[in-house]
């Protein structure tokens, strides 16, 4: 079971993040400065950190710059609500393995954790492939495939398609959906999902997935 080091001052997306975390079976520690993430992030007991770079005391550009100078390799995904190409050329440039923008959705934060977890860890199984029947999606290439058929999505629909491929004939709430592939920051009264599902379909196949009144949506094995 990995452990994940989350580093992050603002308390809202802190508990996001570990929630959907631990839900995945993660194990997830919280710290809310670049001292004390530094302090953690050295001691060896994490497989991953998710890094903001606002933090206080010490922002996580230098915990970053910090943790290579120590020649910690552990792989560092930085979370932070600056997107400009200035600060995403220095975070990756400082050691960082990838660099997530806010807002953000949770499942693109979960492929990116699982994809750095697993090249981190080369004897363990590849799974960067999610099969249902006889849909395919390749989480490298961000490539689906129906039958022998190649189907172009959308980032946001690769995301809606990786969440049902990931509970395959489990019922899914349209607040589940909301939450885990729009984010933090969801309207609840929005009928993106009813939209998105509809897309899918149209891509995917009419009957793929399922809709189960007063509860939500079902990717059919």
């Amino acid at each position: 079971m990995s452990r994940i080091l989350i580093a992050e001052d603002e308390e809202r997306i802190a508990s996001f993040v570990e929630r959907g975390l631990r839900g995945n079976g993660f194990v997830t520690t919280v710290v809310g400065d670049g001292e004390t993430a530094y302090t953690e992030a050295v001691s060896g007991a994490y497989d991953l950190l998710v890094l903001d770079i606002g933090l206080p005391r010490v922002d996580g550009f230098t915990v970053l710059r910090r943790l290579r100078e120590a020649r910690v390799s552990m792989p560092v995904v930085i979370l932070t609500a600056r997107d400009s190409v200035r600060d995403t050329v220095a975070g990756l440039q400082g050691g960082a393995d990838d660099y997530l923008a806010k807002p953000f959705a949770f499942e693109e934060l979960l492929a990116r954790i699982r994809l750095r977890l697993r090249t981190d860890s080369p004897g363990t199984p590849d799974a960067t492939v999610l099969r249902v029947g006889d849909l395919e999606l390749d989480l490298r290439t961000r490539r689906a495939v129906v039958g022998d058929r190649s189907v172009d999505l959308t980032a946001r629909e690769f995301l809606l398609a990786e969440m049902f491929c990931r509970h395959p004939d489990q019922v899914l709430s349209r607040e589940q959906l909301l939450s885990q592939v729009w984010g933090f920051d969801f309207d609840p009264g929005s009928n993106v999902v009813d939209v998105y599902i509809r897309y899918l379909r149209r891509k995917l196949g009419q009957e793929r997935i399922e809709t189960v009144r007063g509860m939500g949506y079902r990717l059919l094995p």
